[in-house]
């Protein structure tokens, strides 16, 4: 069969399916579809603490595991296959509360925040927010509510309700409180490192503004307000200052133009008590200079060493850069290559970056994902987890280990926690959590795909797979392609 591609600008995957294997039984959908599938890792400040989620065949639960040992173990009971999505999970700094969100359809192409209802019960699930001990016990509702923010302190939860800030005690001992009225609506809330201040984005439609609340009886202070929109503030770790990014406000000439036209964007530094701020780094007026829209947008951080890191496309990868925080030099390319960097998160000792690379010296790596930690202050990304297999959504424990989830083309993802030094390719130094989990899902059926790579119509290199029976079968067999 032929396949013609005219304009290819995405990586495809291409599936081959050409009849079951001819020495064993032939695989089900029933079988492939059992497999759990974790996600929502994190982990706690301090200690070795870890929760994610997992969906069982529609059931999603969080489960938690602790050092030394980290055994998996489930915190949540939901029974029943009811299209409740879990999200926002975070476990506060001491590790003693787990708290998510459950409902919405967040990721989705509509409003993701509205509730969702597939089993047509007559009330549908509220959005809302939970906490649940990590030692186990019984989940509290905090409310309906949006995008939990735990205090430093771990003692309340700041929220997005009614387009403002609420906080509520994470033990849900009182009721939810709003914290100020004003116009527009409030997002994105950032605590200061000593938790006495939220730094916040002010939407406004056009415009979005930097805001700062402190407490009942302080106005709010609008960091260097102007037309432009505003958003991802982030604190220095003294408190004492904050970055955010700038684009241009909405409106302006209007463009008679189907091609896509650049959208430059600016980073700003600014004092977080007078709120006078002065333009960091600019980028350049192209489409490659715009504002990053995938791969967890600009990846705003305040680092060690008083750096600011962030991601950008500005030389064609989603790469990493950073720059010292009040000087005037460029920023320095901290991933160099032909790579691309995903799921984001920096060291809580604030001297690394953790990503899922596809990269490393196995070949086929740009196909893969492998956690990749660099250094904030050089140019020296270490693959951690080499290999065949993939790994992705790297956090960083208290402790200084690394947790992450990881599979190969045959085993379904599982999380693990490895100390951080770049393991054995087969992952011996690695501590799996729920391995259990998987222990009846039919591996053994399952191949490797091969990497194929060929040329769309305008040069562009496409990146498929090919899945292939193990051996036999006719020369000419049919097949799904999958886009």
């Amino acid at each position: 069969m032929s396949v013609v591609i005219r304009r290819a600008r995405r990586a495809l995957v291409l599936l081959f399916a050409a009849g079951a294997a001819r020495a064993q039984a032939p695989l089900t959908l029933d079988e492939v579809m059992s497999a759990p599938f974790p996600t929502n890792l994190t982990a706690a400040a301090s200690g070795e603490r870890v929760a994610w989620t997992l969906n069982e065949r529609g059931l999603r639960n969080i489960w938690v595991a602790e050092g030394p040992r980290f055994e998996a173990r489930q915190l949540t009971t939901f029974d029943t296959d009811d299209g409740q999505e879990l999200s926002s999970v975070q476990l506060s700094p001491d590790g003693k509360w787990v708290v998510y969100l459950r409902g919405g359809d967040f990721g989705s192409n509509w409003d993701d925040a509205l509730p969702v209802n597939p089993a047509g019960t007559p009330m549908p699930v509220k959005v809302e927010m939970w906490a649940v001990p990590f030692a186990g016990g019984t989940p509290v509702s905090l409310g309906e509510g949006l995008n939990p923010v735990i205090s430093p302190k771990g003692d309340v939860v700041v929220f997005e309700r009614a387009r403002q800030l609420w906080r509520v005690p994470i033990d849900g001992s009182a009721p939810a409180q709003k914290l100020f009225e004003q116009r527009g609506s409030a997002g994105d809330a950032q605590f200061s490192p000593d938790g006495s201040r939220i730094a916040f984005v002010s939407g406004r439609g056009d415009h979005a503004f930097i805001a700062i609340y402190t407490d009942e009886r302080t106005p709010l202070l609008y960091v260097a307000p102007s037309t432009n929109r505003d958003w991802s503030p982030r604190w220095s770790p003294d408190g004492r200052s904050i970055v955010f990014a700038r684009r241009a406000g909405a409106g302006g000439a209007v463009v008679n133009s189907l091609e896509p036209q650049p959208a430059p964007w600016s980073l700003w530094v600014a004092d977080a008590t007078t709120g006078e701020a002065r333009e960091r780094w600019r980028s350049e007026v192209s489409l490659k200079g715009s504002v990053p829209s995938t791969h967890g947008g600009v990846n705003l951080h305040w680092t060690a060493g008083d750096r600011i890191a962030f991601l950008s496309y500005h030389d064609g990868w989603p790469h990493l850069y950073s720059m010292t925080a009040r000087g005037t030099d460029a920023p320095l390319l901290l991933t160099p290559g032909d790579h691309m960097a995903e799921h984001v998160t920096l060291s809580h000792d604030g001297r690394h970056l953790l990503y899922s690379g596809n990269t490393g010296a196995t070949a086929g790596d740009i196909d893969r994902r492998h956690v990749v930690r660099v250094p904030v202050d050089r140019a020296a990304p270490e693959v951690l987890t080499p290999g065949t297999g993939l790994e992705w959504m790297p956090v960083s424990l208290g402790s200084g280990r690394i947790a992450a989830i990881g599979g190969t083309a045959q085993r379904p993802p599982v999380p693990f926690v490895f100390a951080g030094a770049p393991a054995a390719p087969r992952g011996a130094e690695r501590t799996w959590m729920g391995a259990e989990r998987i222990a009846g899902f039919p591996a053994g059926k399952l191949v490797t795909p091969k990497q194929v790579t060929y040329k769309a119509a305008d040069g562009v290199t496409v990146h498929a797979q090919l899945f292939e029976p193990p051996a036999g079968g006719a020369a000419k067999r049919p097949a799904i392609v999958y886009v």
